[in-house]
């Protein structure tokens, strides 16, 4: 008998999901530019990252260890796969939260090969011990590996290629300071501005065949809350809009379309962020009110409020931490159409 939980003779559902993802990865890998010339704004870090890597070629030897900071979305995974390009060297990518003992690491620094770029992302949340391999691996190129356990335990010293480190870090505060300082060139990347987002998105659309008009790029870019990253997602779903229900172009009024039915305002505020304001202006007059119950009243974990909605809504006023919690601003009320209370009564 067959199993009723599968269709022999229709689609592999799974299959399609995996596929749709791949796609969407694809279209976004495409999207990365591969030479430090074709990278968008950071002028600073770019300017300063192109004498770091010159100089490396100049004298035949790998770059010094990069240490990239700042917000998600900015282009730190983008950099590493440049450095990588501009050297000739293998990219091997991994996370902190992946290396949770120090043999991961050991597993991965022994296949290294000459000029490789290792990426390691939120490197601040690697573990203790694989941080104290690191810091011998960055400096001496070398590490020790421990073979067996308790007295007769033998440690044996394995030479690395020189190799260079890219480590990126949303929390800069967090990496211990003997870590950030074996970093030869560190840079901490900034929010970019609307004509910045416009020229990611001009190159983008033409890479993805988007006929994108002027004024469409302008509101994308007003909306993207200064990430290439949400641009470049928001600029997508427009084209899926404009091929679905429009003419094919992302004109002004297919982009505004789409927007609103993927509920991003005028200022780049999902709902998400729009929630949390409500709940803050409508259900506790204004705060403070403490994280934790601002979380449940939104039906979100407590740090996807304080990581994901938080910083876009304290950088552009609506919100602010107070010592007894957070609070919302009179730009909040006004954002909202809601009456803000009396003069005075905000932040009590």
């Amino acid at each position: 008998m067959a199993d009723p939980t599968t269709e022999p003779d229709g689609p592999d559902r799974s299959v399609v999901a995996v596929g749709a993802d791949e796609v969407e990865r694809a279209a976004e890998a495409a999207l990365r530019p591969k030479r430090l010339a074709d990278f968008v704004g950071q002028r600073v870090v770019r300017e300063q990252l192109e004498l770091v890597l010159s100089a490396a070629k100049h004298r035949g030897s790998a770059p010094d260890h990069v240490l990239l900071s700042g917000p998600p979305g900015l282009g730190k995974t983008t950099l590493a796969m440049i450095i990588a390009g501009e050297v000739d060297g293998s990219l091997r990518l991994t996370s902190g939260p992946a290396i949770t003992h120090a043999g991961d690491l050991a597993a991965i620094l022994s296949s290294v090969e000459e000029d490789d770029v290792l990426f390691i992302d939120e490197i601040h949340r690697l573990a203790r011990p694989a941080e104290e391999m690191l810091y011998l691996a960055m400096e001496d190129f070398r590490i020790d590996v421990v073979v067996g356990k308790g007295p007769g335990a033998t440690s044996i010293p394995l030479t690395l290629p020189r190799f260079t480190v890219v480590g990126a870090t949303t929390r800069a505060g967090l990496l211990p300071a003997p870590l950030r300082d074996r970093f030869g060139f560190t840079a901490h990347l900034e929010h970019y501005t609307p004509d910045e987002l416009r020229q990611v998105l001009t190159r983008s659309a033409q890479l993805l065949g988007i006929p994108l008009s002027d004024d469409a790029s302008a509101e994308l870019a007003s909306r993207s809350r200064g990430t290439p990253r949400i641009a470049n997602r928001l600029l997508r779903r427009v084209q899926d809009y404009a091929q679905v229900r429009g003419t094919g172009v992302a004109d002004l009024a297919a982009t505004r379309a789409a927007l609103a039915i993927f509920e991003v305002d005028m200022l780049g505020l999902d709902r998400l962020d729009r929630a949390v304001l409500n709940a803050i202006c409508t259900r506790f007059g204004g705060g403070p009110v403490g994280l934790t119950t601002l979380a449940v009243s939104v039906g979100e974990e407590p740090e996807t409020v304080e990581t994901v909605a938080e910083p876009f809504l304290v950088r552009e006023g609506l919100l602010v931490r107070t010592p007894r919690g957070r609070a919302a601003t009179p730009l909040a009320y006004e954002h909202l159409g809601l009456e803000p209370p009396a003069e005075g009564a905000l932040f009590v």
